[in-house]
């Protein structure tokens, strides 16, 4: 018997209830009872004395046998002046509270309740507040995941912004009024391209010179409009159609001059800067080669080059050309220069294309040495055409390329489509200013993000001190539970398994 006294009793928590029913400690309807006792502990807690400890007792958890205990004890302190000759008090209080401890004591209903409310925090309350936790926990991650996220996002929008801008040559602090002082850029532009031609002469005269070798005597002049802006500039389209300088130009309304009427945020470009426009048409930006030029026995043409720009209002300028008695006056767009005019604008690209496609494919020949035919087609040659080496040829196109990057980039398209159609300024406002918004969109996301997460660690701080005082009371329950049952088995020990908070 010595030996048994010494073995524990082990006891599964979640089947501690039925461990008692079947060992007749509790009977099987408590929960009854135990309703009829609360709310007399809910009645009785309506009048109770000033007391620090007795208000600890009552705060905010849930009142049990071993609390009405202490209860008792205190009011036999502080009711003490109600005990009669008999030792019994003619305190209410005490009364109702010592009602309160007998009942919970038969059929020890406060062995049921005090088992049942540790399988509940056990199973049900520390889990739920832990799976809590550990959402706002998931949540957190999630937010902070987010947020750099949108940061990264909105950085990227404005990235895009300032690399459209940087294309356009433009800081985007103001970008209309920006895009508008780029016209004034575009003259000085378009005569810088056409100061570099000067460079060509070489690759002029060894095309030429090639040419007259391979077709011998051509009706038509090679290049003629790359000859004229070489050795004339950037001239008026009626100079280099009627070979003479005009006696007076009349422009159309320039870009300049219509910006500087800007009253309201809206642009009036005025009646006469749309003058000899069809907004119905598109506006061809299309290089192309109506002619198809022989080289070395072979008809080399270029393809047509479409820049994939559209806008809104496509525009084409119908050449307004002066006849021979016009005395001497440039209008419309023959007072435009070459590279401002559509038309020959694409026939200078077109023929600048035929050039660097005459070079590479020059360039192609000299670079097979072992082609014996190609070496001999070239010795009766002219000494321009047979003094080329490798490197003066890669020159050649090298000035070729520079000038074609210059007047086809991005920068001088929108510069050509501005300049074609004024409204077209609107558009990439509202293009480039687009992204910026996406960006400020974004950004406010980022926001919203910091504060739910600053939510989430709020919930998550509120929720950490309940679960430390549920855990800090299971555990005293579980203490109490044992010592109250290893008292019935001549206090041998009693482990309550499973128990794990």
């Amino acid at each position: 018997m010595e030996d048994q006294r010494k073995w524990p009793i082990d006891i599964q928590s979640r089947k501690l209830l039925d461990w008692l029913v079947d060992r007749r400690h509790c009977k099987l309807k408590w929960q009854n009872s135990v309703l009829v006792i609360r709310e007399k502990i809910n009645s009785a807690i309506q009048d109770m004395p000033e007391n620090e400890e007795i208000k600890q007792l009552l705060s905010g958890s849930y009142i049990h046998y071993f609390h009405c205990l202490r209860i008792v004890e205190i009011l036999r302190r502080t009711e003490a002046s109600t005990k009669n000759i008999f030792g019994s008090y003619s305190s209410q209080r005490m009364k109702d509270w010592q009602e309160i401890v007998c009942l919970y004591e038969k059929d020890n209903i406060y062995l049921a309740e005090l088992s049942s409310l540790l399988v509940r925090n056990v199973n049900y309350e520390i889990p739920s507040l832990k799976k809590q936790i550990s959402k706002c926990q998931q949540l957190q991650q999630e937010y902070s995941r987010k947020e750099l996220d949108y940061i990264n996002n909105a950085a990227a929008l404005r990235e895009k912004f300032f690399i459209s801008c940087r294309q356009f040559g433009i800081t985007g602090n103001d970008v209309q009024q920006e895009l508008l002082s780029l016209c004034s850029d575009l003259p000085s532009g378009l005569d810088g391209i056409a100061e570099g031609t000067r460079n060509l002469t070489d690759a002029l005269d060894l095309y030429g010179a090639c040419v007259e070798f391979v077709c011998g005597s051509v009706s038509e002049a090679v290049a003629p409009l790359l000859k004229h802006v070489r050795l004339k500039g950037n001239t008026t389209v009626y100079e280099w159609r009627t070979g003479q300088a005009p006696l007076a130009i009349e422009r159309p309304v320039s870009l300049e001059n219509v910006g500087t009427q800007q009253a309201t945020d809206a642009i009036d470009w005025g009646d006469d800067a749309m003058s000899g426009i069809d907004q119905s048409a598109e506006i061809d930006w299309g290089i192309t080669v109506e002619e198809n030029t022989e080289v070395n026995g072979e008809k080399q043409g270029a393809d047509v080059t479409d820049w994939g720009e559209n806008t809104s209002a496509a525009v084409e300028i119908s050449a307004e050309s002066g006849s021979e008695g016009d005395d001497g006056v440039a209008k419309g767009n023959d007072a435009l220069t070459i590279l401002e005019n559509t038309e020959t604008r694409n026939q200078f690209i077109n023929e600048l294309m035929e050039l660097q496609d005459f070079l590479r494919q020059r360039l192609s020949e000299m670079k097979e040495e072992a082609d014996i035919l190609s070496i001999n087609q070239f010795q009766t040659a002219p000494a321009i055409v047979q003094s080329q080496d490798v490197a003066k040829v890669v020159a050649m196109m090298s000035v070729v390329k520079d000038l074609l990057q210059r007047l086809t980039n991005v920068k001088m398209r929108h510069l050509f489509m501005i300049h074609a159609s004024p409204r077209y300024i609107d558009r990439v406002t509202d293009l480039l200013q687009q992204k910026l918004k996406q960006a400020q969109a974004v950004g406010e996301k980022q926001h919203l993000m910091v504060k739910k997460r600053e939510q989430s660690l709020e919930e998550q701080a509120a929720l950490e001190p309940k679960l430390d005082l549920l855990v800090q009371r299971t555990k005293e329950l579980r203490k109490l539970i044992e010592a109250d049952i290893s008292k019935r088995y001549q206090n041998r020990r009693v482990n309550l398994m499973g128990v794990i908070v």
